[in-house]
């Protein structure tokens, strides 16, 4: 088993955070924004400001590189491709979309539709960048000489 590409994790991860940040900007920029801003008010907060923005914008990178790690990680037990990128995709939605959801949805601080939406826009956002950003992953020279000598030539496809 190969160790991880970290610098190809990295630029994947990059990518993959790209994809995140529009269907991000997509949603809750342009699609709810009223919604959102609906509801900060009625929890007596501020709309979200330029500095939240870019806190979001470098959140999701680092999501971003997440996904992209985490399907370098599995891929040797899953194989390379874009199937294992979904698996990484979903495992990530799970914790941080689903999970959040289901913690944060008792509590009442945003409206039922907007965790709904969130969430549902997860499901689709975090197997989409991942699969994105796993095809600029690829295992470094050094990765095949044991085990993974005969898969050598699935590394260049994913």
């Amino acid at each position: 088993m190969g160790k991880i590409n970290l610098q190809k994790a990295i630029i994947g991860g990059l990518v993959a955070g790209v994809v995140l940040n529009v269907v991000d900007f997509i949603t809750y920029g342009v699609v709810l924004k009223d919604d959102m801003a609906a509801a900060m008010a009625a929890l007596g907060k501020p709309a979200v400001s330029d500095s939240m923005i870019l806190l979001f914008v470098g959140l999701d990178f680092v999501v971003g590189v997440f996904l992209v790690w985490l399907y370098a990680a599995i891929r040797p037990r899953f194989g390379p491709g874009p199937a294992t990128a979904v698996k990484a995709g979903l495992a990530v939605w799970f914790i941080a979309g689903l999970m959040h959801a289901l913690f944060e949805a008792p509590m009442g601080l945003m409206p039922t539709n907007l965790i709904v939406i969130s969430t549902a826009v997860m499901l689709v956002a975090c197997p989409l960048a991942a699969v994105v950003g796993a095809k600029f992953y690829t295992e470094g020279a050094g990765a095949g000489a044991g085990a993974g000598a005969g898969m050598a030539g699935m590394g260049s496809r994913m």
